[in-house]
């Protein structure tokens, strides 16, 4: 297997930082590492004791695993200095790990293994192997399989626990989804940015300064050469650290103020310092700028509703009136029952000006999302027409994209707390000292 199939391999499992896919090192390691690049210095009793989360024990086998494969995933060789840093964050994924573990158990919350499986066959067959041929592949590296059971099995149960207790408070007003239309809508003219992203939430206010210090030496690792995606996979909290923190393109203004404003004042290849939003300290990444397209054409998702004027002019005006109070946007036979019997509706999607109807254009053409046009008169019949979503050819997002991507981010915020406040109610106690050489200068004395 190569290093760009075994890379595309765990990129695909989109299960956090291990999802970071990587190189299984195929040359002979160097006098003093394993294959995976880790010193000897680093291999200890599998059965001593890294730490505890209540009554589960982590063993330094636990972590030795883990390390594995954030080594694969950056490539099969890692910078010594960064070893210590690498097992600090082993150690706090795998204990987070089983905090969530843990606190989904209380609610009898549990992966079914057809999921676990299901998430197996997907990686394994990104790269034509089955999970048996995947298993074989990360055994001759060292690697038990268990462990990214176990990584998939939190990325199970967790998602669907916080949806589960706490979906219901990442409510988006449509306050919020109008400024931000506006927002962009104001900014749709603008250049757009291919972004990547890195998050590192913060547990605790007095702890602000110890993790921007940390983002600052995750900058300093890619100034040595380290990949940003990387460093991505290894440590961001982001979902979108299974792709290497990869946003994509991303337009100007679309990103929270404080850092939008710092993005847009760098070059491509360049990356911001650690800047605080949402609960975490974000590191960002602009790989590439880009003009923005030119205005399209304006287009428009209509409700319709018409009525024959058989049933009496004032009867047909009052029931196509009763369109601007309906859920006219959810269609269907609701709409047609609110309405009356004799009152035929559809829905329109996407139309152009150039699509509607000659005698409805004008009547459209000033509509703007939630206006009701007035009553048209054609065919022997009263017509009107909704607007649900107006297109204004800048390739903005639609609402309801814009308040998926809202609730998303306000579920994270509130994931964030939530594996916080787990934290403080638990009993968490490592006990790995730091490895190596760092252990070593602890230790030696004074001058």
């Amino acid at each position: 297997m190569t290093t760009k199939t075994l890379r595309s391999l765990l990129i695909s499992t989109g299960i956090g930082i291990l999802a970071a896919g990587g190189a299984l090192a195929q040359n002979e390691p160097p006098k003093g590492e394993n294959r995976q690049g880790l010193p000897d210095s680093y291999h200890g009793p599998a059965s001593a004791v890294a730490a505890i989360v209540n009554d589960k024990v982590i063993t330094t086998y636990d972590v030795e695993q883990r390390l594995k494969l954030m080594i694969i995933s950056s490539g099969g060789r890692i910078n010594p200095q960064a070893l210590p840093q690498l097992q600090n964050q082993a150690v706090r994924d795998l204990v987070e790990e089983q905090l969530k573990l843990q606190e989904a158990m209380k609610f009898e919350l549990e992966a079914p293994e057809s999921g676990i499986q299901t998430e197996l066959r997907g990686m394994a067959g990104q790269s034509g192997l089955t999970v048996e041929q995947l298993e074989e592949v990360l055994k001759s590296d060292g690697i038990a399989i268990q462990s990214l059971r176990n990584q998939i099995a939190a990325g199970i149960v967790w998602p669907e626990l916080v949806q589960g207790r706490y979906g219901k408070r990442a409510r988006v007003t449509d306050d919020e989804i109008d400024q931000t239309l506006e927002r962009l809508h104001d900014d749709a003219m603008q250049e757009q940015m291919l972004i990547s992203e890195i998050c590192i939430p913060l547990p605790s206010p007095d702890q602000a300064q110890e993790y921007y210090q940390g983002g600052l030496q995750l900058i300093e690792q890619m100034r040595k050469g380290v990949p940003f995606a990387v460093v991505a996979q290894q440590f961001s909290a982001c979902t979108s650290a299974a792709a290497g923190g990869d946003m994509g393109w991303v337009r100007a203004g679309e990103l929270p103020p404080e850092i939008d404003e710092a993005v847009r004042e760098l070059p491509p290849g360049a990356v911001t310092n650690p800047i605080f939003a949402d609960g975490a300290f974000m590191i960002m990444a602009v790989r590439d700028k880009r003009a923005a397209a030119q205005q399209g054409e304006k287009s428009w998702t209509l409700a319709y509703a018409g009525a024959p004027l058989s049933m009496g002019r004032a009867a047909a005006r009052m029931a196509l009136e009763k369109l601007a109070s309906a859920e006219a946007c959810a269609g269907g036979r609701n709409l047609r029952a609110d309405l009356g019997p004799e009152v035929g509706v559809a829905m329109i999607e996407n139309a152009p000006l150039s699509a509607i109807d000659e005698r409805f254009q004008s009547a459209v053409e000033g509509l703007g999302r939630g206006d009701l046009s007035d009553p048209i008169e054609a065919d022997d019949a009263l017509h009107i027409l909704y607007a649900c979503e107006v297109d204004e050819g800048l390739g903005i997002p639609s609402r309801d994209a814009i308040e998926d991507r809202l609730y998303g981010r306000h579920l994270q915020r509130i994931a964030n707390q939530y594996l916080r406040d787990v934290e403080r109610k638990s009993t968490v106690d490592i006990r790995l000292e730091a490895p190596g050489p760092q252990r070593q200068a602890a230790q030696a004395p004074n001058g």
